[in-house]
């Protein structure tokens, strides 16, 4: 996972914006790495934005209903640079595009995804990069479509009535279409790993991995070529969610959109929302196997669909109190939780983490079944060290716990349950000693954060 610091910075840079269609709060965090390496991107009105601008918080009065909106997120690995050029220009090449300027909207991101690679690959302040990073991003149409285009593994999802749609798959080596195009390409799959080294299979940038000069660029051993999914906007449609993998790691699909609809009912502003989901993450130390170490950046975006912002609030709330659509639980697992003996309790978190992250038609329950099931003991159960990376990429909580139960198996606490709370889980006893926070009312010009490389990261740990 790299080097971390001694105490997390939890100062976060936060911000926030709305239109009449649309509101988003995003908010990021370093936490325990030595840099900053994420950097999105929340533009109200495409057509209209401010070159080298990452955000407008506030769009033109006139004609809300054609305009373009777009969000994105990028998880920087090896170095700040790739996140930070793209959180920059990715949404402007996108603009540019003939086939944007055309109305084929899908088509436009694939290009931008590529042409950005392309732009970095022939920028000579990018000779001997090494970055590189994942991105997915949001485009929002005037017809009241969202196509959601990602590479890598950070991810989309749609919350529906309060049932988590994913909006977008993880590009994982082992993932058989992935490990197939690595391989014809000249590289190999090693501990889960592109040739060892990168832990997911596509993102922009990583060149050392784009090589192979008789091969396009969607077909290189890692490439930027993003997935894209294509959602209508309908009147069950609440919330859009974006996040890097350090969100994901921790929750799964279903129980980041739970947390986030209660914290909603509390009336919480979108600004908070993304604050506090960065900390129910934080690990309270680094003896997680990196979970919750890693930088994290969380971004909500509102389909207001034709209210304001009290009614959109009013709405959830109310179907939140009549338990209309799914059932969103009002407790939560701790997942940080240790037994008495300190050893890592078997959590229930990240249920549907062995399908990509990806909860069932039904949501999941938060009882683990192999604690309901009684009997057996936790190291009969538990998986070998040696089988944990099978589990990482997607249920990196729920692997370590079980290899610490079976390595540290006490008769007499087995009967431990995992904590659950209701209000904040992190309390990692640590005061927040900055938070910029911007009120969603104001207007903001740019959010786009000064990083630093830190060439002692390998490009790794992504």
């Amino acid at each position: 996972m790299g080097q971390t610091l001694s105490e997390p910075i939890i100062e976060k840079h936060t911000s926030a914006g709305e239109d009449e269609e649309f509101a988003f709060g995003v908010s990021e965090m370093q936490g325990w790495r030595l840099t900053m390496e994420d950097a999105h991107a929340a533009v109200l009105d495409l057509n209209h934005a401010n070159p080298n601008s990452s955000s407008n918080s506030t769009a033109p009065a006139e004609d809300s209903k054609g305009r373009t909106r777009f969000f994105a997120v990028y998880d920087g690995h090896g170095g700040a640079a790739v996140a930070k050029f793209s959180g920059d220009t990715v949404h402007f090449r996108l603009r540019s595009t003939l086939e944007y300027q055309s109305g084929d909207y899908e088509a436009a991101l694939k290009r931008a995804f590529l042409a950005t690679d392309e732009d970095l690959r022939g920028n000579p302040d990018f000779v001997n990069d090494p970055s590189g990073c994942t991105a997915v991003a949001a485009l929002i149409t005037p017809d009241g479509k969202i196509l959601v285009a990602n590479a890598g593994d950070s991810r989309s999802v749609l919350c529906v009535n309060g049932v988590a749609e994913p909006m977008s798959h993880d590009h994982k080596p082992v993932n058989r279409g992935e490990n197939n195009r690595i391989v014809a390409a000249g590289g190999f799959v090693e501990f889960g790993r592109v040739n060892g080294n990168l832990a997911l299979s596509r993102a922009i940038g990583d060149f050392e991995f784009k090589q192979n000069k008789d091969l396009s660029p969607e077909a290189q051993v890692v490439t930027a070529n993003p997935d894209i999914l294509t959602h209508q906007i309908t009147a069950e449609d609440e919330f859009l969610i974006l996040a890097c993998d350090g969100i994901w790691d921790v929750y799964s699909n279903q129980q980041v959109v739970d947390r986030v609809r209660r914290l909603l009912g509390e009336r919480k502003t979108l600004s908070q929302v993304a604050e506090q989901m960065i900390d129910y993450c934080l690990a309270p130390d680094c003896e997680w196997g990196g979970v919750g170490c890693d930088n994290m950046t969380f971004m909500i975006v509102a389909i207001l669909g034709g209210k304001t912002k009290d009614e959109w609030y009013d709405m959830i709330s109310e179907r939140l109190q009549c338990g209309e659509g799914y059932q969103t639980p009002s407790t939560f697992p701790q997942p940080y939780a240790r037994g008495a003996r300190g050893e890592m309790l078997t959590n229930n978190l990240n249920q549907g983490a062995l399908t990509n992250g990806e909860d069932g038609p039904t949501p999941p329950s938060y009882a683990s079944s192999e604690n309901r099931a009684g009997g057996g003991s936790a190291a009969a159960s538990a998986p070998s060290v040696g089988s944990l990376f099978s589990l990482a990429p997607v249920s990196i909580i729920e692997a370590l716990s079980r290899v610490s139960n079976a390595n540290s198996y006490d008769p007499t606490s087995h009967s431990d349950a995992p904590t659950s709370d209701s209000s904040d889980p992190t309390n990692t006893n640590k005061t927040e000693s900055v938070t910029t926070t911007a009120p969603e009312s104001s207007t903001i010009d740019s959010t786009t954060l000064s990083h630093s490389d830190d060439p002692s990261k390998s490009t790794s740990d992504a």
